[in-house]
């Protein structure tokens, strides 16, 4: 019997993993392999559909894929009573947890226990039943003092932030993936003493790009088939404080609606004639620096001039090397309490392998992969045999690729482009394709024959390549 945030499994009844769009990769209730009360056909109704879709009755505020997706914390959500989009009841309990790779949130793996009974079908009241924890941590108890830090650049943006808590004043925070924004956030809106039931989160990037602005902005009924009155995020937020996370992934067109609202608080529902005016506190983040995000188009100027007066730059942990080691003695207590261990350190050579390495996961991938050694550890010092398999493959990739370098004497900044296979490689295929194309006067079928290769196939590549003739 497991025991995960007060939950006692000792078997589960499904398991559900979703991307991070939200679509359903996998879900075992539908499969007829490991559940003989569906048909044959089950299945294929429910993959590659958003879980919103199949789930309907569940609400993106309060779900714990969202939360976990969003924090890439370890949710566990009891009593959770919903429908799924054929109308039939459920009562679960369920611990959702983050898919990481290299430090970023690639989809969640739901767990889940079905308590279902026929008291629950009849009394479907959700608020009633709902109940929710964090293995992590509770996002109301995150404060500064959480941050832990010895880089003096950290330093500095905790004291900035604080600062910027108590203002009106937007902020963007930016930093690579992994990088803390997250906690810095949580932390500025517990130090602003703003109630959390004025605080709106939004992941832009989980939000359809056709659905944004009317997320955001809320709908008039009569601007589409089917549209109601309905307020939207900013009207939620009105008095408190909205966090938009990912902001680039919010259409060119929309930031336009949203630099309005930075700059004299008013907007228009989608569909309305009507002027609409909130007092709300923007914090906001990316992945990605801004004006790199300029130059993609994927972020308006004017909306970063505006929001420049109150920025906060996350350093990488790979600037940060004062901060490896620190982290690793802090992440070590935190796992050992957690899975009742007793590590007491790392090796010199674990050591100087974490002070080298990218780190291109950050913080995050740091905190996973010391979870994932101290989890099967049975020794009291943490060495490289231990690593995660893509770490160590990685690693010594890295070390024999450069050791080859040094031992032939090849300078490889030298006639790079011209050994480069896989461009090779493509520009004789694209000649090999024209000229079939040229034979057969451009009847793709023909040509796919003489290649090789289904049709289709050939005019993806064509499509793939640019192939013109």
């Amino acid at each position: 019997m497991v025991d995960i945030g007060g939950l006692l499994f000792n078997s589960l009844d499904y398991v559900l993993i979703v991307d991070r769009e939200f679509t359903v990769i996998y879900n075992t209730r539908y499969d007829n392999r490991v559940n003989i009360s569906v048909n044959d056909y089950s299945k294929y109704e429910f993959l590659n559909k958003n879980f919103f879709e199949i789930y309907p009755d569940v609400k993106k505020e309060t779900s714990s894929i969202v939360r976990c997706m969003t924090t890439g914390e370890i949710v566990v959500k009891k009593f959770q009573k919903y429908k799924d989009f054929t109308g039939k009841v459920y009562c679960t309990h369920n611990v959702t947890i983050p898919l990481v790779r290299k430090g970023k949130i690639m989809g969640a793996v739901e767990l889940v226990k079905d308590i279902t009974t026929i008291d629950n079908v009849n009394n479907l009241d959700v608020e009633d039943f709902e109940e929710s924890t964090n293995i992590s941590s509770d996002l109301s108890k995150i404060s500064f003092d959480k941050i832990i830090t010895k880089d003096s650049s950290m330093i500095k943006n905790i004291e900035y932030a604080k600062i910027m808590s108590k203002t009106k004043n937007p902020i963007l925070i930016y930093g690579e993936t992994g990088t803390g924004k997250e906690v810095f956030v949580q932390a500025m809106i517990n130090y602003s003493g703003v109630s959390r039931n004025k605080v709106v989160i939004q992941n832009c990037a989980a939000i359809p790009q056709n659905l944004v602005e009317s997320i955001l902005f809320g709908t008039y009924k009569g601007a589409y088939t089917g549209a109601e009155n309905r307020k939207g995020l900013f009207e939620e937020a009105n008095g408190g404080i909205i966090f938009l996370d990912e902001l680039n992934s919010i259409p060119y067109d929309v930031q336009g609606k949203l630099l309005r609202v930075l700059q004299d608080g008013s907007f228009r529902p989608v569909g309305s004639n009507v002027e609409k005016s909130v007092k709300v506190k923007i914090i906001a983040a990316m992945n990605i620096d801004p004006l790199k995000a300029i130059e993609k188009k994927e972020f308006r100027s004017d909306l970063f001039y505006r929001l420049s007066s109150g920025m906060i730059y996350l350093s990488p942990l790979r600037e940060r090397k004062g901060d490896v080691k620190y982290f690793v003695h802090n992440f070590i207590n935190e796992f050992n309490n957690i899975y009742g261990k007793n590590v007491q350190g790392i090796t010199k050579t674990l050591e100087d392998i974490f002070l080298e390495y990218n780190w291109d996961g950050n913080v995050r991938e740091l905190k996973h992969i010391i979870e994932s050694m101290i989890s099967c550890s049975n020794t009291n010092i943490l060495d490289v045999q231990q690593l995660p398999a893509y770490m160590y493959d990685r690693v010594y990739k890295d070390k024999k690729d450069e050791e080859g370098k040094k031992s032939i004497g090849i300078n490889y900044d030298l006639n790079k482009e011209k050994y480069d296979l896989k461009k090779i490689l493509e520009e004789k295929e694209i000649e090999t394709i024209k000229e079939v194309l040229i034979i057969t006067k451009g009847n793709k079928t023909e040509a796919g024959k003489i290649l090789g290769i289904p049709r289709q196939t050939l005019k993806y590549k064509i499509d793939k390549l640019n192939i013109t003739i």
